[in-house]
């Protein structure tokens, strides 16, 4: 199997196993070198190699990935036995459209302004490594990055 079509069987995988997990807990290094972790609700958006959460803009967790923005993501769903997790690169986004584009209602409680909020954001996190619990394999399965399924 070549590269590319690797990567896009990983990125399917990723999809379903991360589908319907409503809260994912996103990890961030604190400046002390502590890490820190909280809920963030998981987007409805079609997994790309990307994953998308709503952020107020001027929060802790973004003064923690512009000084460190290796970061992790957990799912779990137990009643299914689907455990990943994600680690990637965080980035801040202020794109109005895709704002736009994955905004909801839900978010109201935390955006009392709605889109209006200038504090409502975007994180960005691009995916690099995937590890998932294999019931089968009895253990957790470390999915290869495209720069070891190149080797």
């Amino acid at each position: 199997m070549d590269t590319q079509t690797a990567a896009a069987a990983g990125v399917r995988k990723v999809a379903l196993m991360i589908r319907g997990v409503k809260v994912a807990m996103l990890t961030t290094t604190a400046p002390d070198g502590t890490l820190h972790s909280r809920p963030m609700a998981t987007q409805e958006a079609e997994f790309d190699g990307a994953l998308w959460f709503f952020t107020k803009s001027g929060s802790g967790k973004v003064d923690e990935i512009l000084h460190d923005s290796e970061v992790n993501v957990s799912y779990a769903a137990p009643e299914d036995h689907r455990y990943v997790s994600v680690s990637g690169k965080a980035a801040l986004v202020r794109d109005r459209d895709k704002i736009e584009e994955l905004w909801s209602p839900v978010y109201r409680p935390w955006f009392a302004q709605g889109l209006d909020d200038p504090d409502v954001a975007l994180l960005r996190v691009d995916v690099r490594k995937v590890a998932y619990w294999d019931m089968l394999a009895g253990g957790m399965v470390t999915m290869p990055t495209e720069e070891e399924a190149d080797r």
